[in-house]
């Protein structure tokens, strides 16, 4: 850990809880010297994150820092814009689909209509996370992600990509989907499409979406092909929010 980093996370956390602050307030909450509170409030308050209201008063943030939730909105935005689509073809086929981003070494579930659907072994599954290697979610975010992307992330999870790898991924790209590795045991069985941009030159995937099956209920056969699934075919073409693919 870099303490200077982790500190100055401490001094906007403990901002972030009162209107506003003075060093020795601020001290006394984080456990920090006063000279160090001194020295980063200074830096912040360069930085645009904070401004000193008064002597009495002391530190407050600015709107500056609302710059930092960006990428979180737009997760609220997506699944804003991707629910009611993924609630209709829950609805008209039965399947449970789940929404997911990636997260540090994981993809997360930010929404699923598992709660809606006949066919769901669990309830919710709002922020699951799933290995992004093994999930049928991080599969085909991989697949689709461009190469530099997919070489940052697979190095960050250590893991030297092979040829065994790189024909999964090509397989992926090929097929429009994706399943889950299952270990011996498994008998739940996901299946994963990548959400890509609308009409975009490159194609990359913004995020992903799946549905789960039981292995033993044939779920996975059903559309292991695009012409076996016209839905599936439709999906691919349009790049479109409505369809997780089982």
């Amino acid at each position: 850990m870099i303490e200077p980093v982790a500190r100055s996370f401490t001094i906007l956390e403990a901002l972030s809880r009162r209107p506003h602050g003075t060093i020795t307030a601020l001290a006394e909450e984080t456990d920090l010297p006063r000279p160090t509170v001194v020295r980063l409030l200074k830096t912040l308050t360069e930085l645009g994150y904070a401004t000193q209201v008064s002597r009495a008063a002391g530190y407050r943030l600015t709107d500056k820092v609302l710059g930092l939730a960006q990428g979180i909105r737009f997760v609220d935005h997506l699944v804003d814009v991707a629910a009611p689509h993924m609630s209709r073809f829950t609805k008209k086929y039965g399947w449970p689909l789940y929404l997911g981003t990636i997260s540090d070494k994981a993809i997360t579930i930010r929404h699923s209509t598992a709660a809606e659907s006949p066919m769901s072994f669990e309830r919710s599954a709002l922020q699951k996370r799933s290995p992004i290697l093994s999930s049928a979610l991080g599969r085909a975010w991989l697949a689709f992600c461009s190469p530099e992307e997919r070489r940052a992330v697979l190095e960050h999870l250590g893991v030297k990509p092979d040829a065994r790898l790189t024909a999964a991924f090509a397989r992926i790209r090929r097929d429009g989907h994706s399943f889950t590795v299952l270990p011996r045991t498994g008998r739940l069985q996901g299946i994963g499409v990548a959400i890509r941009r609308w009409r975009s030159r490159d194609g990359l995937p913004v995020n992903a979406l799946h549905s789960l099956g039981n292995e033993r209920a044939g779920g996975r056969p059903a559309v292991r092909r695009g012409a076996q699934c016209p839905r599936l075919g439709h999906c691919r073409r349009r790049g479109a929010l409505d369809f997780g693919g089982k």
